[in-house]
Protein backbone atom coordinates (compact mmCIF):
# COMPACT_ATOMS: atom_id res chain seq x y z
CA UNK A 1 0.00 0.00 0.00
CA UNK A 2 1.38 3.35 -1.07
CA UNK A 3 1.80 6.57 0.73
CA UNK A 4 0.12 8.48 -1.85
CA UNK A 5 -3.09 5.73 -1.54
CA UNK A 6 -3.39 6.28 1.98
CA UNK A 7 -2.90 10.46 1.53
CA UNK A 8 -5.72 10.28 -0.57
CA UNK A 9 -8.01 8.46 1.30
CA UNK A 10 -7.78 10.89 4.44
CA UNK A 11 -7.30 14.25 2.18
CA UNK A 12 -10.55 13.09 0.58
CA UNK A 13 -12.31 12.10 3.65
CA UNK A 14 -11.59 15.48 5.24
CA UNK A 15 -13.10 17.67 2.40
CA UNK A 16 -15.72 15.49 3.09
CA UNK A 17 -15.48 16.48 6.91
CA UNK A 18 -16.55 20.12 6.28
CA UNK A 19 -19.59 20.04 4.63
CA UNK A 20 -20.90 16.66 6.35
CA UNK A 21 -20.50 18.12 10.08
CA UNK A 22 -23.03 20.97 8.71
CA UNK A 23 -25.36 19.02 7.12
CA UNK A 24 -28.63 19.30 9.41
CA UNK A 25 -28.61 15.75 11.98
CA UNK A 26 -32.76 14.69 10.75
CA UNK A 27 -30.58 14.65 6.74
CA UNK A 28 -28.01 12.84 8.34
CA UNK A 29 -30.76 10.80 10.28
CA UNK A 30 -32.25 9.55 6.64
CA UNK A 31 -29.01 8.88 4.80
CA UNK A 32 -28.53 5.97 7.99
CA UNK A 33 -32.20 4.77 7.22
CA UNK A 34 -31.20 4.77 3.89
CA UNK A 35 -28.59 2.32 4.54
CA UNK A 36 -30.37 0.31 6.79
CA UNK A 37 -33.17 -0.28 3.87
CA UNK A 38 -30.00 -0.96 1.30
CA UNK A 39 -28.84 -3.84 3.59
CA UNK A 40 -32.45 -5.13 4.34
CA UNK A 41 -32.76 -5.14 0.37
CA UNK A 42 -29.97 -7.32 -0.04
CA UNK A 43 -30.21 -9.38 2.89
CA UNK A 44 -30.90 -13.09 1.40
CA UNK A 45 -27.43 -12.57 -0.35
CA UNK A 46 -25.85 -10.92 2.29
CA UNK A 47 -26.72 -13.67 4.24
CA UNK A 48 -25.04 -15.64 2.12
CA UNK A 49 -22.00 -14.77 1.36
CA UNK A 50 -21.80 -13.93 5.07
CA UNK A 51 -22.07 -17.71 5.90
CA UNK A 52 -19.71 -18.87 3.20
CA UNK A 53 -16.60 -16.29 4.34
CA UNK A 54 -17.18 -16.53 8.26
CA UNK A 55 -18.19 -20.39 8.54
CA UNK A 56 -21.19 -18.57 10.93
CA UNK A 57 -24.54 -19.92 10.65
CA UNK A 58 -27.15 -18.59 9.26
CA UNK A 59 -29.73 -17.95 12.06
CA UNK A 60 -26.33 -16.01 13.65
CA UNK A 61 -25.49 -13.86 10.48
CA UNK A 62 -29.15 -13.12 10.00
CA UNK A 63 -29.28 -12.02 13.60
CA UNK A 64 -26.14 -9.70 12.65
CA UNK A 65 -27.84 -8.34 9.42
CA UNK A 66 -31.07 -7.44 12.20
CA UNK A 67 -28.49 -5.92 14.48
CA UNK A 68 -26.57 -3.59 12.22
CA UNK A 69 -30.01 -2.05 10.23
CA UNK A 70 -31.51 -1.75 13.82
CA UNK A 71 -28.51 0.19 15.02
CA UNK A 72 -28.44 2.44 12.48
CA UNK A 73 -31.94 3.18 12.97
CA UNK A 74 -31.34 3.97 16.36
CA UNK A 75 -28.25 6.16 15.67
CA UNK A 76 -30.85 7.93 13.45
CA UNK A 77 -33.76 8.36 16.22
CA UNK A 78 -31.02 9.94 18.15
CA UNK A 79 -29.79 12.45 15.61
CA UNK A 80 -34.20 13.26 15.10
CA UNK A 81 -34.39 13.74 18.61
CA UNK A 82 -31.42 16.33 18.11
CA UNK A 83 -30.58 16.38 22.37
CA UNK A 84 -27.65 14.07 21.98
CA UNK A 85 -25.21 17.10 21.69
CA UNK A 86 -26.46 17.81 25.35
CA UNK A 87 -26.01 21.38 24.96
CA UNK A 88 -25.45 23.63 28.11
CA UNK A 89 -26.62 26.73 28.52
CA UNK A 90 -25.53 29.40 31.34
CA UNK A 91 -26.55 32.75 30.68
CA UNK A 92 -25.14 36.06 31.90
CA UNK A 93 -25.60 38.29 35.06
CA UNK A 94 -24.39 41.42 34.24
CA UNK A 95 -25.11 42.66 38.26
CA UNK A 96 -23.26 39.26 39.73
CA UNK A 97 -21.26 40.40 42.36
CA UNK A 98 -17.83 40.81 42.85
CA UNK A 99 -17.28 39.71 39.15
CA UNK A 100 -19.98 39.88 36.13
CA UNK A 101 -21.25 36.54 34.91
CA UNK A 102 -20.45 35.87 31.15
CA UNK A 103 -22.87 33.92 28.82
CA UNK A 104 -21.20 30.45 28.54
CA UNK A 105 -22.92 27.95 25.85
CA UNK A 106 -21.65 24.08 25.50
CA UNK A 107 -22.14 21.26 22.98
CA UNK A 108 -20.55 18.22 21.25
CA UNK A 109 -19.00 18.75 17.51
CA UNK A 110 -17.67 15.80 15.42
CA UNK A 111 -13.75 15.65 15.36
CA UNK A 112 -13.31 14.47 12.14
CA UNK A 113 -12.13 11.53 9.84
CA UNK A 114 -12.12 8.37 11.70
CA UNK A 115 -10.66 5.33 10.60
CA UNK A 116 -12.46 1.92 11.58
CA UNK A 117 -11.08 -1.67 11.72
CA UNK A 118 -13.45 -4.19 10.61
CA UNK A 119 -13.49 -7.08 12.95
CA UNK A 120 -13.30 -10.95 12.05
CA UNK A 121 -15.86 -12.55 15.07
CA UNK A 122 -18.62 -10.16 13.78
CA UNK A 123 -18.49 -9.57 9.74
CA UNK A 124 -21.48 -7.00 9.58
CA UNK A 125 -22.31 -5.65 13.55
CA UNK A 126 -19.02 -4.56 14.23
CA UNK A 127 -17.30 -4.56 10.48
CA UNK A 128 -18.18 -2.49 7.98
CA UNK A 129 -21.51 -0.71 8.63
CA UNK A 130 -21.40 -1.98 12.24
CA UNK A 131 -21.67 0.06 15.58
CA UNK A 132 -18.33 1.40 15.08
CA UNK A 133 -19.47 3.31 11.47
CA UNK A 134 -22.93 3.98 12.37
CA UNK A 135 -22.22 6.20 15.33
CA UNK A 136 -18.77 8.23 13.72
CA UNK A 137 -21.49 8.80 10.92
CA UNK A 138 -24.33 10.45 13.22
CA UNK A 139 -21.64 11.87 15.00
CA UNK A 140 -20.84 13.79 11.57
CA UNK A 141 -17.37 12.26 10.91
CA UNK A 142 -16.51 10.89 7.67
CA UNK A 143 -14.88 7.42 7.68
CA UNK A 144 -12.81 4.73 6.61
CA UNK A 145 -12.78 1.72 7.01
CA UNK A 146 -10.43 -0.99 6.80
CA UNK A 147 -11.81 -3.95 5.69
CA UNK A 148 -11.19 -7.79 7.86
CA UNK A 149 -9.33 -9.85 5.06
CA UNK A 150 -11.62 -12.58 6.90
CA UNK A 151 -14.45 -11.62 4.74
CA UNK A 152 -14.18 -9.54 1.72
CA UNK A 153 -16.89 -9.72 -0.15
CA UNK A 154 -19.21 -9.54 2.94
CA UNK A 155 -17.43 -5.96 3.49
CA UNK A 156 -17.69 -5.46 0.16
CA UNK A 157 -21.13 -5.81 -0.35
CA UNK A 158 -22.11 -3.43 2.57
CA UNK A 159 -19.44 -0.83 1.32
CA UNK A 160 -20.92 -0.81 -1.60
CA UNK A 161 -24.76 -0.25 -0.16
CA UNK A 162 -23.54 2.69 1.90
CA UNK A 163 -21.93 4.39 -1.08
CA UNK A 164 -24.93 4.07 -2.89
CA UNK A 165 -26.98 5.22 -0.14
CA UNK A 166 -24.59 8.67 0.32
CA UNK A 167 -24.85 8.79 -3.54
CA UNK A 168 -29.00 8.77 -3.01
CA UNK A 169 -29.32 11.28 0.10
CA UNK A 170 -26.69 13.76 -1.61
CA UNK A 171 -24.05 13.28 1.19
CA UNK A 172 -20.53 14.67 0.33
CA UNK A 173 -18.50 12.48 -1.99
CA UNK A 174 -15.69 10.02 0.03
CA UNK A 175 -17.73 11.00 3.64
CA UNK A 176 -17.02 6.62 3.59
CA UNK A 177 -14.62 4.87 2.27
CA UNK A 178 -13.20 1.33 1.98
CA UNK A 179 -9.76 -0.05 2.04
CA UNK A 180 -9.14 -3.39 1.35
CA UNK A 181 -5.73 -3.90 2.27
CA UNK A 182 -5.15 -7.21 4.68
CA UNK A 183 -1.16 -5.69 5.03
CA UNK A 184 -0.28 -4.20 8.67
CA UNK A 185 1.38 -1.35 6.99
CA UNK A 186 -1.62 -0.16 5.61
CA UNK A 187 -2.92 0.19 8.84
CA UNK A 188 0.00 1.54 10.51
CA UNK A 189 -0.30 4.48 7.74
CA UNK A 190 -3.89 5.50 8.34
CA UNK A 191 -3.14 5.43 12.17
CA UNK A 192 -0.48 8.14 11.96
CA UNK A 193 -1.80 9.83 9.11
CA UNK A 194 -2.56 13.75 10.86
CA UNK A 195 -5.56 14.25 9.34
CA UNK A 196 -6.89 10.59 11.28
CA UNK A 197 -8.89 11.93 13.93
CA UNK A 198 -10.11 8.62 16.03
CA UNK A 199 -9.20 5.23 15.50
CA UNK A 200 -11.75 2.40 16.80
CA UNK A 201 -10.67 -1.50 16.82
CA UNK A 202 -11.98 -4.82 17.70
CA UNK A 203 -9.54 -7.68 18.30
CA UNK A 204 -6.76 -9.09 20.14
CA UNK A 205 -4.73 -7.38 22.47
CA UNK A 206 -1.37 -7.44 20.52
CA UNK A 207 -3.16 -5.47 17.40
CA UNK A 208 -5.30 -2.96 19.83
CA UNK A 209 -2.45 -1.98 21.49
CA UNK A 210 0.00 -1.70 18.81
CA UNK A 211 -2.45 0.93 17.40
CA UNK A 212 -2.92 2.84 20.52
CA UNK A 213 0.75 3.14 21.05
CA UNK A 214 0.76 4.62 17.13
CA UNK A 215 -1.41 6.77 17.68
CA UNK A 216 0.51 7.97 21.04
CA UNK A 217 3.42 8.56 19.50
CA UNK A 218 1.90 11.04 16.72
CA UNK A 219 3.11 14.63 17.12
CA UNK A 220 -0.68 15.07 17.91
CA UNK A 221 -2.06 11.76 19.32
CA UNK A 222 -5.47 10.82 18.78
CA UNK A 223 -7.93 8.37 20.62
CA UNK A 224 -7.74 4.47 19.79
CA UNK A 225 -10.82 2.92 20.87
CA UNK A 226 -9.57 -0.30 21.11
CA UNK A 227 -11.49 -3.37 22.47
CA UNK A 228 -9.24 -6.07 22.97
CA UNK A 229 -11.22 -8.94 24.58
CA UNK A 230 -11.20 -10.57 28.03
CA UNK A 231 -11.97 -13.62 30.05
CA UNK A 232 -15.02 -12.54 31.64
CA UNK A 233 -14.65 -13.95 34.92
CA UNK A 234 -18.18 -15.16 36.14
CA UNK A 235 -18.80 -16.36 39.72
CA UNK A 236 -20.52 -19.33 41.04
CA UNK A 237 -22.00 -19.18 44.69
CA UNK A 238 -22.14 -22.53 46.76
CA UNK A 239 -26.28 -21.96 47.48
CA UNK A 240 -26.85 -21.34 43.89
CA UNK A 241 -25.58 -24.39 43.48
CA UNK A 242 -27.63 -26.42 45.60
CA UNK A 243 -30.74 -25.22 44.54
CA UNK A 244 -30.40 -24.12 41.25
CA UNK A 245 -28.84 -27.58 39.40
CA UNK A 246 -29.29 -25.88 35.51
CA UNK A 247 -26.04 -23.31 36.26
CA UNK A 248 -23.60 -26.16 34.70
CA UNK A 249 -25.57 -26.30 31.25
CA UNK A 250 -26.70 -22.57 31.19
CA UNK A 251 -22.48 -21.88 31.62
CA UNK A 252 -21.69 -24.57 28.93
CA UNK A 253 -24.40 -23.36 26.31
CA UNK A 254 -22.73 -19.70 26.92
CA UNK A 255 -18.93 -21.62 26.40
CA UNK A 256 -19.54 -22.68 23.20
CA UNK A 257 -21.79 -20.73 21.55
CA UNK A 258 -20.28 -19.36 18.15
CA UNK A 259 -17.28 -21.50 18.73
CA UNK A 260 -16.67 -19.50 21.99
CA UNK A 261 -15.54 -16.53 19.08
CA UNK A 262 -16.82 -13.75 21.69
CA UNK A 263 -15.55 -11.24 23.17
CA UNK A 264 -17.94 -12.27 26.22
CA UNK A 265 -16.78 -15.63 26.27
CA UNK A 266 -17.08 -16.96 29.68
CA UNK A 267 -13.27 -17.92 29.87
CA UNK A 268 -13.31 -18.27 33.55
CA UNK A 269 -15.04 -19.69 36.24
CA UNK A 270 -14.68 -18.74 39.90
CA UNK A 271 -15.72 -21.41 42.12
CA UNK A 272 -15.88 -21.59 45.94
CA UNK A 273 -15.06 -25.66 47.44
CA UNK A 274 -18.50 -26.65 48.94
CA UNK A 275 -20.65 -30.09 48.98
CA UNK A 276 -22.71 -29.21 45.60
CA UNK A 277 -19.26 -28.31 43.83
CA UNK A 278 -18.20 -32.08 42.89
CA UNK A 279 -21.85 -32.38 41.24
CA UNK A 280 -21.96 -29.15 39.37
CA UNK A 281 -18.52 -29.83 38.18
CA UNK A 282 -19.16 -33.07 36.59
CA UNK A 283 -22.28 -31.51 34.81
CA UNK A 284 -20.35 -29.28 33.76
CA UNK A 285 -18.38 -31.22 32.06
CA UNK A 286 -20.93 -33.74 30.65
CA UNK A 287 -22.46 -30.69 28.93
CA UNK A 288 -19.14 -29.74 27.90
CA UNK A 289 -18.29 -33.53 26.33
CA UNK A 290 -21.32 -33.18 24.29
CA UNK A 291 -20.46 -30.54 21.94
CA UNK A 292 -18.85 -31.46 18.80
CA UNK A 293 -15.68 -29.24 17.01
CA UNK A 294 -17.14 -26.63 14.61
CA UNK A 295 -15.18 -24.60 11.81
CA UNK A 296 -13.92 -21.17 13.35
CA UNK A 297 -13.95 -18.10 11.75
CA UNK A 298 -10.45 -18.46 9.85
CA UNK A 299 -7.51 -20.91 9.75
CA UNK A 300 -5.38 -18.37 11.82
CA UNK A 301 -8.38 -18.35 14.47
CA UNK A 302 -8.51 -22.32 14.93
CA UNK A 303 -4.73 -22.58 15.29
CA UNK A 304 -4.05 -20.08 17.98
CA UNK A 305 -6.83 -21.82 19.69
CA UNK A 306 -5.29 -24.96 19.66
CA UNK A 307 -1.83 -23.22 20.99
CA UNK A 308 -3.24 -21.44 23.82
CA UNK A 309 -5.38 -24.66 24.65
CA UNK A 310 -2.75 -26.52 24.78
CA UNK A 311 -0.41 -24.35 27.02
CA UNK A 312 -3.31 -23.91 29.50
CA UNK A 313 -3.69 -27.59 29.42
CA UNK A 314 -0.39 -28.67 29.91
CA UNK A 315 0.08 -26.05 32.80
CA UNK A 316 1.04 -27.51 36.14
CA UNK A 317 -1.94 -27.92 38.68
CA UNK A 318 -4.23 -27.55 35.53
CA UNK A 319 -6.68 -30.49 34.91
CA UNK A 320 -8.11 -31.26 32.47
CA UNK A 321 -12.34 -32.00 32.95
CA UNK A 322 -13.73 -32.40 29.50
CA UNK A 323 -11.96 -32.47 26.00
CA UNK A 324 -13.88 -33.20 22.98
CA UNK A 325 -11.37 -34.58 20.20
CA UNK A 326 -10.08 -32.81 17.55
CA UNK A 327 -11.50 -32.87 14.32
CA UNK A 328 -9.55 -33.77 11.27
CA UNK A 329 -10.48 -30.13 9.98
CA UNK A 330 -7.68 -27.94 11.49
CA UNK A 331 -9.93 -25.06 11.01
CA UNK A 332 -12.35 -26.46 14.10
CA UNK A 333 -12.12 -25.51 17.59
CA UNK A 334 -12.66 -28.41 19.64
CA UNK A 335 -14.44 -27.48 23.20
CA UNK A 336 -12.14 -27.89 26.53
CA UNK A 337 -12.69 -27.38 30.53
CA UNK A 338 -10.29 -27.50 32.74
CA UNK A 339 -9.90 -27.29 36.78
CA UNK A 340 -7.44 -25.27 39.00
CA UNK A 341 -7.13 -24.43 42.33
CA UNK A 342 -7.17 -20.75 43.40
CA UNK A 343 -3.30 -20.82 44.90
CA UNK A 344 -1.94 -22.30 41.60
CA UNK A 345 -4.10 -19.61 39.53
CA UNK A 346 -2.97 -17.22 41.29
CA UNK A 347 0.81 -17.85 41.19
CA UNK A 348 0.74 -18.56 37.20
CA UNK A 349 0.11 -15.71 35.77
CA UNK A 350 -0.18 -17.27 31.94
CA UNK A 351 -3.44 -18.64 33.38
CA UNK A 352 -5.63 -14.86 33.45
CA UNK A 353 -4.53 -14.54 29.46
CA UNK A 354 -7.73 -15.04 27.40
CA UNK A 355 -8.38 -18.50 25.00
CA UNK A 356 -10.06 -17.51 22.16
CA UNK A 357 -12.98 -20.17 21.49
CA UNK A 358 -14.91 -22.80 23.33
CA UNK A 359 -12.58 -23.13 26.10
CA UNK A 360 -13.15 -22.41 30.06
CA UNK A 361 -10.97 -22.79 33.16
CA UNK A 362 -12.87 -23.17 36.90
CA UNK A 363 -10.90 -21.93 39.64
CA UNK A 364 -11.87 -23.70 42.74
CA UNK A 365 -10.91 -21.30 45.60
CA UNK A 366 -10.58 -22.77 49.24
CA UNK A 367 -12.25 -20.10 51.04
CA UNK A 368 -13.16 -16.37 50.86
CA UNK A 369 -10.21 -14.93 51.34
CA UNK A 370 -8.60 -17.08 49.03
CA UNK A 371 -11.38 -15.96 46.50
CA UNK A 372 -10.87 -12.35 47.05
CA UNK A 373 -7.16 -12.49 46.40
CA UNK A 374 -8.13 -14.41 43.02
CA UNK A 375 -10.33 -11.52 42.30
CA UNK A 376 -7.63 -8.98 42.57
CA UNK A 377 -5.29 -10.93 40.47
CA UNK A 378 -7.76 -10.10 37.44
CA UNK A 379 -6.85 -7.49 35.16
CA UNK A 380 -9.37 -5.33 33.47
CA UNK A 381 -12.53 -6.99 31.91
CA UNK A 382 -15.56 -6.06 29.75
CA UNK A 383 -17.71 -8.09 32.14
CA UNK A 384 -18.12 -10.07 35.14
CA UNK A 385 -21.25 -12.12 36.12
CA UNK A 386 -22.20 -13.55 39.55
CA UNK A 387 -24.59 -17.02 40.15
CA UNK A 388 -26.40 -16.95 43.26
CA UNK A 389 -29.52 -16.75 45.48
CA UNK A 390 -30.40 -13.80 47.99
CA UNK A 391 -28.58 -15.66 50.59
CA UNK A 392 -25.17 -15.86 48.31
CA UNK A 393 -25.42 -11.93 47.86
CA UNK A 394 -25.78 -11.25 51.38
CA UNK A 395 -22.87 -13.86 52.45
CA UNK A 396 -20.44 -12.66 49.60
CA UNK A 397 -21.13 -9.07 49.32
CA UNK A 398 -17.27 -7.96 49.59
CA UNK A 399 -16.37 -10.41 46.75
CA UNK A 400 -19.32 -9.13 44.28
CA UNK A 401 -18.60 -5.65 44.85
CA UNK A 402 -14.80 -6.49 44.57
CA UNK A 403 -15.84 -7.80 40.85
CA UNK A 404 -17.56 -4.67 39.88
CA UNK A 405 -14.20 -3.11 40.20
CA UNK A 406 -12.81 -4.85 37.41
CA UNK A 407 -15.45 -4.52 34.62
CA UNK A 408 -17.70 -2.84 32.65
CA UNK A 409 -21.07 -4.89 32.61
CA UNK A 410 -21.68 -6.79 36.10
CA UNK A 411 -24.28 -9.63 35.43
CA UNK A 412 -26.17 -11.34 38.14
CA UNK A 413 -27.77 -14.77 36.85
CA UNK A 414 -26.99 -15.10 33.27
CA UNK A 415 -24.23 -15.56 30.97
CA UNK A 416 -22.04 -12.65 29.66
CA UNK A 417 -22.79 -13.53 26.16
CA UNK A 418 -25.33 -11.53 24.17
CA UNK A 419 -25.24 -7.92 24.57
CA UNK A 420 -28.07 -5.58 24.28
CA UNK A 421 -27.84 -3.01 22.22
CA UNK A 422 -29.62 -0.14 24.29
CA UNK A 423 -28.96 3.43 25.50
CA UNK A 424 -27.97 1.83 29.02
CA UNK A 425 -25.84 -0.81 27.79
CA UNK A 426 -22.05 -0.02 28.35
CA UNK A 427 -19.48 -2.47 26.20
CA UNK A 428 -16.44 -1.38 27.34
CA UNK A 429 -14.05 -2.00 30.60
CA UNK A 430 -10.90 -1.37 32.53
CA UNK A 431 -7.78 -1.77 30.47
CA UNK A 432 -6.94 -4.17 28.84
CA UNK A 433 -10.16 -5.46 28.04
CA UNK A 434 -10.43 -1.70 26.01
CA UNK A 435 -8.13 1.29 25.93
CA UNK A 436 -10.69 3.59 27.29
CA UNK A 437 -13.11 2.22 30.11
CA UNK A 438 -15.36 5.23 29.77
CA UNK A 439 -16.56 4.68 26.57
CA UNK A 440 -18.59 2.47 24.89
CA UNK A 441 -18.86 0.80 21.48
CA UNK A 442 -22.54 -0.96 21.64
CA UNK A 443 -25.74 1.29 22.14
CA UNK A 444 -26.46 5.27 21.52
CA UNK A 445 -23.65 6.62 23.87
CA UNK A 446 -20.95 5.26 21.53
CA UNK A 447 -21.38 8.26 19.39
CA UNK A 448 -19.49 9.85 22.17
CA UNK A 449 -15.75 8.21 21.07
CA UNK A 450 -15.98 10.59 18.28
CA UNK A 451 -17.49 14.22 19.17
CA UNK A 452 -15.52 16.83 21.57
CA UNK A 453 -17.06 20.01 23.47
CA UNK A 454 -16.69 23.23 22.38
CA UNK A 455 -17.99 26.33 24.51
CA UNK A 456 -18.85 29.61 23.23
CA UNK A 457 -18.44 32.58 25.60
CA UNK A 458 -20.06 35.65 24.48
CA UNK A 459 -20.64 34.72 21.39
CA UNK A 460 -22.22 37.45 18.62
CA UNK A 461 -25.40 35.46 17.81
CA UNK A 462 -24.27 34.83 14.08
CA UNK A 463 -21.57 32.89 16.06
CA UNK A 464 -23.99 30.43 17.98
CA UNK A 465 -25.41 27.37 16.61
CA UNK A 466 -28.98 26.19 16.30
CA UNK A 467 -28.90 24.16 19.15
CA UNK A 468 -27.25 26.82 21.37
CA UNK A 469 -29.38 29.87 20.23
CA UNK A 470 -32.09 31.49 22.59
CA UNK A 471 -35.38 30.74 20.20
CA UNK A 472 -34.50 27.03 20.10
CA UNK A 473 -35.28 26.35 16.41
CA UNK A 474 -34.66 22.53 16.68
CA UNK A 475 -36.69 22.56 19.43
CA UNK A 476 -34.17 19.77 21.99
CA UNK A 477 -34.26 19.28 24.88
CA UNK A 478 -31.31 21.36 26.92
CA UNK A 479 -29.76 22.24 30.50
CA UNK A 480 -30.59 25.46 31.08
CA UNK A 481 -29.20 27.19 34.15
CA UNK A 482 -28.65 23.82 35.55
CA UNK A 483 -32.57 22.54 34.11
CA UNK A 484 -32.97 20.68 31.96
CA UNK A 485 -36.06 21.97 29.18
CA UNK A 486 -36.82 22.57 25.72
CA UNK A 487 -38.04 26.47 26.39
CA UNK A 488 -37.19 28.84 24.62
CA UNK A 489 -35.08 32.22 26.53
Amino acid sequence: MSDNIINNLLEQATTAFHPYKNIPGKQKAAFLRTIAAKLESISDSLCAIAVEESHLPEARIKGEIGRTTNQLKSFAALLEAGHWVQATIDTADAERKPLAKPDIRKMFFPVGPVVVFGASNFPLAFSTAGGDTASALAAGCPVIVKSHPAHPHTSAMVANAIQQSSIECNMPEFVFQHLEDSSIEAGRQLVLHPLTKSVSFTGSFQGGKALFDLAASRKEPIPVFAEMGSVNPVLVLPDVLQKNKNVAATLAASVVQGVGQFCTNPGLILTLTCEALPAFLDSFAEEITKSVPAKMLHAGIAANYRKLKSASLSTTGVTALAQVSESEDDGAGAPALALVSGADFISKPSLHEEVFGPFSLIVQCKDEAELQTVIKNLSGQLTASVFGTAQDFATHTKSIQSLQNYCGRLIFNNVPTGVEVCKAMHHGGPYPSTTDARFTSVGNDAIYRFVRPVCFQNAPAEFIPAELQNGNPLNILRCVNNVWTDAKL
